[in-house]
C-alpha cells in the first residue's frame, strides 16, 4: 500500500480545508487587514480635505513633478521585486541577490524622497503634523505607507543577507521571496492609490 505523503514532507504546512500554503493564507489575511487599514486612513484624509477654515491644506504644497518621479521610482521596484521572484525559482542565486538588493535600493530612494518632501513641507511652509487636523492625517497617512516601505527594505536586505551569506534562499520554509513580493507589491498598490487620490485628484482642486 502506497504511503500516504504529507504536505509537510515537501516543507509547504497546506492548510487542511484549503490545500493553500499556510503561509500564503497568513500573508493574504494580513494583507486584508492592512487594505482596510489604509482605506480609512486615506477616507479620514478625504473626509478633512473636504473641510474649509484650515489656514494650509496640503494639496496647495504639493510638489507634483517630484513625487512622480518618487512614485515612478517605487513602481519601478515591482519589477525588479518579479525579475528576483524569477531569479529564485531558476535557483539563480546571484542574479537573485542583484534584483533583491536592487528592489531594496529603488526602496530607500523612495523613502529619502519622501523624507525631502515632509522637510521641505515643514521648513518652507510650515506644514507640521500639528499644524491642523488635514495635514496631521496627511501626515499619518504617508508616514505610515513610509513605515511599511521601512519595513520591506528591511526584509528585502534579510532575504539577500541570507543569500549571501548562508548560500541560497529556500521557497520551502521560513520567510521566502514570494512571501516578501506579495508584501512589497501590496506596497506599491496602496501607493498608486494614495498618489491617484491624495495628490492628483486633490490637487485638482487648487
Amino acid at each position: 500500500m502506497a504511503e500516504a505523503v504529507h504536505p509537510e514532507a515537501h516543507g509547504h504546512a497546506e492548510h487542511e480545508s484549503t490545500g493553500v500554503d499556510s503561509r500564503k493564507l497568513g500573508m493574504w489575511l494580513f494583507l486584508s487587514s492592512e487594505f482596510l487599514f489604509f482605506g480609512a486612513l486615506i477616507t479620514n484624509y478625504l473626509l478633512y480635505s473636504n473641510r474649509t477654515g484650515f489656514n494650509i491644506y496640503p494639496r496647495e504644497v504639493y510638489d507634483i513633478p517630484f513625487t512622480s518621479v518618487s512614485s515612478f521610482v517605487l513602481l519601478m521596484s515591482s519589477l525588479t521585486m518579479v525579475l528576483a521572484h524569477n531569479a529564485v525559482a531558476r535557483d539563480d542565486q546571484p542574479q537573485a541577490r542583484t534584483w533583491l538588493f536592487a528592489t531594496a535600493a529603488l526602496g530607500s530612494v523612495f523613502l529619502a524622497g519622501q523624507v525631502f518632501e515632509f522637510t521641505e513641507f515643514i521648513v518652507h511652509y510650515d506644514m507640521k503634523l500639528t499644524t491642523n487636523p488635514v495635514a496631521s492625517a496627511f501626515y499619518v497617512l504617508t508616514g505610515f505607507h513610509g513605515l511599511h516601505v521601512a519595513i520591506g527594505v528591511f526584509m528585502l536586505l534579510s532575504l539577500w543577507g541570507i543569500s549571501r551569506f548562508k548560500g541560497r534562499l529556500s521557497e520551502e520554509k521560513g520567510m521566502n521571496v514570494e512571501m516578501v513580493g506579495l508584501y512589497w507589491h501590496f506596497v506599491d498598490i496602496i501607493w498608486i492609490v494614495i498618489f491617484t487620490v491624495v495628490y492628483l485628484i486633490d490637487a485638482a482642486r487648487v
